[in-house]
């Protein structure tokens, strides 16, 4: 089978087109014919290797992905050749055929196309389980999600919108809020040029007196801080990641003035410990998908042999929503 894979950390530039064996399914596996791969922030840091994930190179980024079964190993009891898939691993989706444990995967609802189902689970579990689990997003609280355009920015803002919240998106530009706002965001906050100060006050603007409840940080740098500053009595501070690449030195002050929480975001890691309630998250979200609840936004669909150019527009930060790769001659379907 053809992969995508790096073979030197030199970010994008080390993507590499090979042919290399089939993968079997082993004992509680399951193997998929891939249909589609979504793009992360993540698989554009592992080509730098600045991933807490380091594979041994060469390797296959790539998070998640959706495509038919077409073998089951020893013990697998709820999947069977044929079934319309979708599931998310740390690395390696980049390929025509991926074998990955049973846990991992969940059925496709029938009215929910491959492309979509690729672009749906990491992000969406990831803010799911930011909002759900460890933010405790009620209705009528207000959220403040920082980065907002991305791919976890927008499941944020639809997800919050389906809880009941006010959501507040955060962007770099104005045509990155009009997507936000496309997307379910009742205000908007444009930091691009701000300094800490003028950006305190934007949020704290937006987010209306009482500050935000809910704070979803996948940004970290110099937003952080103005962020936190904006946030209401018992808030709660959601670190999910560091997209601007500095990680902020929070005063400690800050969370005592407010009674607030700073709360760390690790869905992978919690997946791996829960994965039963990470799996019922993932039917939940499929099923708010085929409802037409949930949208995932797709910004572009290219073939793997574009998987640089992915990468690379990514780092370039010009996706809105996500990029979803397919092996190259299944690209029109």
């Amino acid at each position: 089978m053809r992969a995508i894979r790096i073979h030197e950390l030199s970010g994008p530039s080390g993507l590499r087109f090979d042919e290399v064996p089939d993968p079997v399914a082993g004992d509680g596996e399951v193997l998929i014919d891939v249909r589609a791969a979504g793009v992360n922030f993540p698989d554009l840091l592992m080509s730098y290797g600045k991933y807490q994930h380091k594979p041994e190179l060469p390797f296959s980024p790539g998070g998640e992905a959706a495509g038919v079964v077409s073998a089951v190993g020893a013990g697998v009891t709820t999947l069977r050749g044929g079934d319309r898939v979708a599931l998310t691993t740390i690395s390696g989706s980049f390929v025509e055929k991926l074998a990955v444990p049973e846990s991992l995967v969940v059925k496709l609802p029938d009215s929910v196309d491959f492309q979509t189902g690729a672009a749906t689970l990491l992000t969406y579990l990831t803010s799911a389980h930011a909002l759900l689990d460890r933010g405790h997003l009620r209705a009528g609280e207000t959220l403040l999600v920082l980065g907002a355009a991305g791919g976890v920015g927008a499941a944020a803002i639809q997800i919050g919108k389906l809880l009941g919240a006010r959501v507040v998106a955060a962007a770099s530009t104005e045509e990155k809020l009009a997507f936000c706002k496309a997307q379910g965001a009742d205000a908007g906050v444009c930091y691009g040029g701000l300094d800490a100060k003028a950006m305190k006050e934007a949020f704290k603007s937006a987010c209306g007196s009482e500050g935000a409840d809910v704070i979803y940080d996948a940004v970290g740098g110099p937003y952080s801080e103005p962020a936190l500053r904006a946030i209401a009595w018992d808030g709660r501070y959601l670190v999910v990641g560091f997209a601007a690449g500095d990680i902020p030195k929070i005063p400690l002050n800050l969370p005592l003035l407010k009674n607030c929480q700073i709360v760390g975001v690790v869905w992978g890691m919690w997946a791996f410990r829960e994965p039963e309630k990470n799996r019922a998250h993932a039917e939940q979200i499929l099923q708010w998908v085929a409802e037409g609840k949930l949208s995932p936004r797709i910004d572009a669909v290219l073939p793997f042999s574009r998987a640089r150019e992915a990468l690379e527009r990514m780092e370039r930060r010009e996706v809105k929503g996500k990029l979803v790769l397919v092996p190259d001659e299944r690209t029109l379907m």
